[in-house]
């Protein structure tokens, strides 16, 4: 019963009070991807930040973990939010966030890319629609 509450808050914003802009948040498995890339550290780094220049996004911290005996997770903090992704080599699966918001953002871009990078054979995207209110876009950071 609470979330239907603020659930019903939240979407009393008038859309004055909305960005101007929708912030995205996509959420994307990918399915028999290549084993060896998605067990391989540096290499996950290295497309997770090609991924964020893709979608116009900057760059603030790289953090990795290998597990053993075997996956990776990666998270690109991004000064327009982030991209991680997980994986399970001995399923040929890895899941994905990307999450940009603000403009000139391409968040598609990074999706495809990351499915090429990796040579998913199937994939599942969902996009999920952020509107937070717009004193948050008034607020302007600066990267230190």
């Amino acid at each position: 019963m609470e979330i239907h509450k603020k659930s019903q808050i939240l979407s009393s914003f008038s859309d004055e009070q909305k960005l101007s802009h929708q912030s995205k948040h996509l959420l994307l498995e990918l399915y028999g991807c290549d084993c060896e890339k998605l067990n391989d550290e540096s290499f996950l780094r290295c497309i997770l930040n090609r991924a964020a220049k893709l979608a116009n996004a900057t760059v603030l911290n790289l953090i990795s973990n290998k597990f053993e005996p075997q996956g990776v997770t990666t998270i690109a903090l991004l000064a327009e939010s982030h991209i991680s992704i997980h994986t399970w080599p001995e399923s040929n699966y890895s899941a994905i966030d990307i999450f940009t918001c603000g403009q000139n953002m391409m968040p598609e871009l990074a999706s495809q890319y990351l499915i090429e990078s990796l040579m998913a054979k199937e994939h599942s995207l969902r996009v999920i629609e952020r509107n937070p209110p717009s004193a948050v876009s008034n607020q302007i950071r600066t990267v230190v």
